[in-house]
């Protein structure tokens, strides 16, 4: 039996991710809790109801939790809604309970990663538009302002905006995100006001904090061209383009260009200090002329692939390979944002989390600037659209109790992060099944 140790460099940062409206419980001031309300949004006509009762003190014991299995940093975000209410109104205790969550990491010996924008915005600003007005660049700027303003003291790693990409497809093109809305047009234009809002607040972010490091979360999905028809390969470059590479390429160039829409974004150029990359899969992509809401194109996982409990995602290492070498090519320290899958057996999510750190230490010793690796998640929560029937928690969470159990894959993870490796001593004790995958002859 082989026997071996992949280490990874000294200070290298373990996580685990979550995002406010996910975990907080009873946000009943932005958006996603209002769509909840709408009969057929969420699958199964779930609700978020207390979530993982973050706003309540849960989130103490749950960062216990992260820290007793030896992660040494957490990626959160902020709820918008929460710290500014109304247009005119700002709630301090919001900050403070903030400011608490902040420190409840540092007294564990946890980092944190704040994120400004995760998919939800106040109610107010939804009435009024929300990103498809372009002043909300600004008034995402002065939000910005007030939250790193109280916040700064305790966090040095700021992510403006997660996945532009997805939030403009889910809330403007497909429609399953509020305000479900299908106007490609208008997806593009809401990535461009993203853009100009991120330029601003990274703006703000180092005036009031000039060592500040800032970022954007990224999500890369893979498509495939599944024949040889030239209409599929125009097919996945467009869907390239306007999904992986619009919104990072122009954070470098300064200029928008998604095909139907193009923008100048001068503001936006050199504003990212590191790269966040989110990535869970690949798949396949052909031209089908019948499917045209979905822009003439069938997506789908190839016969062989190995899917998840739902089929949700495939477990594609390969691809992860791939979207750390593209990621790459913006010349800038790379953190893994987010990375992982649903499984509430926790078989597959074990062969998911070794496949994946283990190309992720392959690119580590290709000497590409990799600093660290956020999994998701921390427990289950609430998958918006999807509501709570997939669980992608290293804790398994009953919402109606709100009893946590802990997964065999928070026992492996906890040795990958307390050796800051992947070793065959731990992969024989937690996932024995798939240890010729690791560690073959």
């Amino acid at each position: 039996m082989a026997r071996a140790t992949f280490n990874f460099p000294q200070g290298f940062l373990w996580g685990t991710a979550t995002a406010s409206h996910q975990v907080e419980g009873n946000n009943f001031n932005n958006q996603w809790w209002a769509w909840e309300q709408e009969e057929g949004r969420i699958l199964n006509g779930d609700k978020s109801g207390r979530a993982c009762d973050w706003w309540a003190g849960r989130w103490r014991e749950d960062f216990d939790r992260a820290h007793e299995t030896h992660q040494n940093s957490h990626r959160l975000s902020l709820e918008w809604s929460r710290i500014q209410p109304e247009e005119d109104r700002w709630d301090e205790a919001a900050l403070d309970k903030y400011r608490e969550m902040l420190l409840g990491l540092k007294e564990r010996g946890m980092s944190a990663m704040v994120t400004l924008f995760h998919f939800s915005i106040p109610q107010w600003l939804a009435e009024k538009g929300g990103w498809e007005m372009p002043e909300t660049a600004e008034l995402f700027a002065v939000y910005t302002r007030r939250a790193v303003e109280a916040l700064k003291a305790h966090c040095e790693l700021w992510v403006t905006v997660n996945e532009p990409n997805v939030y403009a497809t889910g809330a403007y093109i497909s429609g399953e995100f509020p305000p479900g809305k299908k106007d490609t047009k208008l997806g593009l234009q809401v990535l461009v006001n993203l853009l100009r809002g991120h330029a601003l607040a990274y703006q703000v972010i180092h005036e009031l904090q000039p060592n500040a490091r800032v970022g954007v979360a990224h999500h890369w999905r893979g498509f495939r061209a599944a024949d040889k028809n030239p209409l599929t390969g125009l097919s996945l470059r467009l869907h390239d383009e306007a999904f992986n590479e619009a919104f990072p390429q122009a954070l470098m160039t300064g200029k928008f260009d998604g095909r139907l829409l193009k923008a100048d974004v001068p503001e936006a150029k050199g504003t990212q200090d590191y790269f966040g990359l989110n990535y869970y899969t690949r798949e396949m992509l052909r031209f089908n002329l019948f499917k045209s809401k979905e822009l003439y194109t069938e997506r789908f996982y190839p016969k062989e692939a190995e899917l998840s409990e739902t089929g949700f995602l495939a477990n594609d290492p390969q691809g992860f390979t791939r979207a750390i070498r593209w990621a790459n090519q913006f010349g800038l320290p790379i953190y893994i944002t987010e990375n992982g899958c649903e499984d509430a057996q926790d078989d597959f999510r074990r062969k998911y989390l070794l496949d994946h750190v283990l190309a992720l230490w392959h690119q580590v010793n290709y000497n590409l600037p990799i600093k660290g690796y956020y999994h998701w998640s921390l427990t289950d929560n609430f998958e918006w659209e999807r509501g709570w029937s997939q669980r992608f928690g290293l804790w398994a969470l009953d919402p109606a109790t709100q009893l946590r159990s802990r997964r065999r894959s928070a026992d492996l993870y906890a040795e990958i992060c307390r050796t800051n490796s992947i070793s065959s001593e731990a992969v024989e004790k937690w996932a024995p099944e798939h240890y010729e995958r690791v560690f073959p002859g």
